[in-house]
C-alpha cells in the first residue's frame, strides 16, 4: 500500500486528514463499545446516512484504521474490527470525551470502563 500524500508535513494536519471528518472518531467510539456491523452503526444517535457510512468505513479500511471480515456471502456483509493503528486512537477518544464533559454543557459522562481502556485492550 502506498503512503498517503498529505498536504502538509505537520503531524496534526496530516492526522486530521485521516480522522478529522465528522464521522471517523464517532465510528471508532462505536467500535470500541462493541459495534461491528453496518446495521449497528446505523443505530447510533448521530443518525449517519447509509451512503456516508459505506464511504467512511471503506476509507477507514483503506487508511488502516479498521479491518473488514466477510461474515455473510449473499448478500455480502462485513464485520469491522479495529486494527492496532485504529486502537492507538483510544487516548484521543478519551481526551475528547473528557474535554467535552468539562467544556460542553449537558453531555453524558463517559463510562469509567471506556475511560480506563488502553489501546492494547482493543486490538
Amino acid at each position: 500500500m502506498a503512503a498517503p500524500d498529505f498536504r502538509s508535513g505537520c503531524p496534526i494536519a496530516a492526522a486530521l486528514e485521516q480522522i478529522g471528518d465528522r464521522w471517523t472518531l464517532v465510528l471508532l467510539r462505536d467500535l470500541v463499545n462493541g459495534k461491528q456491523r453496518f446495521t449497528q452503526f446505523l443505530e447510533g444517535p448521530e443518525r449517519i446516512a447509509t451512503n456516508i457510512l459505506t464511504a467512511r468505513l471503506a476509507q477507514m479500511e483503506a487508511d488502516g484504521l479498521v479491518s473488514a471480515q466477510l461474515y455473510q456471502r449473499r448478500p455480502k456483509r462485513y464485520g469491522y474490527k479495529l486494527t492496532p493503528k485504529g486502537a492507538a486512537l483510544m487516548p484521543v477518544l478519551q481526551a475528547l470525551s473528557a474535554w467535552g464533559q468539562a467544556h460542553l454543557p449537558d453531555r453524558w459522562t463517559a463510562p469509567e470502563k471506556f475511560m480506563r481502556l488502553k489501546p492494547s485492550d482493543l486490538a
